[in-house]
């Protein structure tokens, strides 16, 4: 017998917005709405793509909301605290005993609202952990490790991790940071790697591309995507500095957040000749942009491990990328990395590791890694989300899941 439960998805990032986040959150709630019926609160208002109305399709809902860019702390704060309130209020109406909230950690207070809810009406809830707070913050040297902010949310953490009956992770690496948590156990944990939204392939490198044939060297390393509050812009930059006078390789910078503003400042003072900015990649353009390099930078900050994973890692496999990484070995990207061949990782606050590391990439002869990106790219792709089908199947079945396995 079928329960009757629905399933709600809870996301401030969903389409129209075309970053990582929206595009898998879409996959998760389309998949799901092919069995059940699903509802979308969105963060994002505007018309969706053909391919995700019509029947079979989640039903949206917009919240309202107001986004501020990560700079301005104190205006993004009032704004996700707003679109968080909105959706608990939202999810008292949608939400009945049965039913699964499904929500990712994106704006950081957006769970707390979402497992209050359900807890409130009688819901299963379930949480996808792409960042983990306050751990994120203390990393990027925002808050300290024993102040009253820190204490308080870790306070805040153990009351939801109590009150949620499944935590999926996307990295390997976050069991031992969540289990630190006195809400928090074992058996609540799924862990459900993201997936490369471009589909896999080789694209050869091509001087036609349109954002490399306006560069001479040989050899382009590229940069994409949000830089927050956990990426390092100054070690690449330092790196290309290191790399200035090496003419046969390019730095390839395209992205947004408080990072790609520090890294133009550097370059508005430095001028280095190795450096070129594009804008903001549109999503029609990823693919052509992603294969335009050689190599790609993923830059974290030191302490990374556990509290945050590169959604756009997939989609450089995707295209058949190395990638040089920097971040402890235990993470979870690093791990990918170093188990299949796919590159190079490389120690947080080292740009000279960085820089030797993007030598070696110019002058490899492993010509077969770009396949073994793609195929491992393969393993990462869209049916992932079958396993998304089979943890909220298993709320639905099983109301008090946490304590019954």
């Amino acid at each position: 017998m079928q329960p009757r439960g629905k399933i709600v998805v809870a996301s401030q990032h969903y389409p129209p917005d075309t970053s990582t986040t929206a595009a898998i959150m879409a996959d998760i709630a389309c998949r799901l709405a092919a069995e059940r019926e699903v509802v979308v609160l969105s963060g994002w208002p505007g018309a969706l793509p053909a391919l995700q109305t019509g029947p079979g399709k989640p039903r949206v809902i917009a919240i309202k909301n107001r986004m501020a860019g990560k700079a301005a702390l104190v205006r993004r704060g009032v704004s996700e605290l707003l679109f968080a309130a909105r959706t608990f209020f939202a999810l008292l109406r949608e939400l009945k005993a049965g039913d699964v909230v499904l929500t990712v950690t994106a704006p950081f207070m957006l769970p707390y609202a979402v497992a209050a809810a359900a807890r409130f009406k009688g819901a299963r809830s379930a949480l996808i952990m792409h960042d983990l707070f306050p751990d994120v913050l203390v990393m990027a040297g925002l808050l300290k490790p024993g102040s009253f902010v820190t204490r308080t949310m870790r306070a805040a953490n153990s009351l939801m991790f109590r009150a949620l009956n499944a935590v999926i992770t996307i990295g390997r690496d976050a069991e031992r940071p969540l289990l630190s948590y006195a809400g928090m156990t074992r058996n609540k944990i799924r862990f459900i790697p993201n997936w490369a939204t471009l589909v896999p392939a080789s694209r050869p490198v091509n001087s036609d591309n349109p954002f490399r044939k306006a560069l001479s060297a040989r050899f382009i390393v590229g940069l994409s995507g949000n830089l927050g509050f956990t990426h390092d812009p100054e070690i690449v930059f330092e790196a290309a500095r290191l790399l200035k006078d090496e003419t046969d390789i390019h730095f390839l910078l395209s992205g947004w957040g408080i990072g790609f503003e520090r890294l133009k400042q550097l370059q508005a003072a430095a001028n280095l000749p190795n450096v070129s900015f594009v804008g903001r990649v549109e999503d029609a353009e990823l693919e052509a942009f992603l294969a335009s390099a050689d190599l790609w930078i993923i830059p974290y900050r030191k302490d990374v491990a556990g509290v945050s994973v590169p959604s756009r890692f997939y989609n450089l496999l995707a295209v058949g990328r190395p990638v040089v990484l920097v971040s402890e070995p235990e993470a979870e990207a690093a791990l990918t990395v170093v188990e299949n061949g796919l590159g190079w990782v490389v120690t947080p606050g080292r740009p000279d590791q960085l820089a030797a590391a993007i030598r070696a990439a110019s002058r490899s002869t492993d010509a077969a890694m770009t396949e073994r990106a793609v195929r491992t790219a393969l393993r990462f792709d869209r049916t992932t989300v079958n396993a998304y089908a089979g943890v909220i199947d298993e709320l639905l079945h099983t109301p008090n899941l946490s304590e019954q396995r």
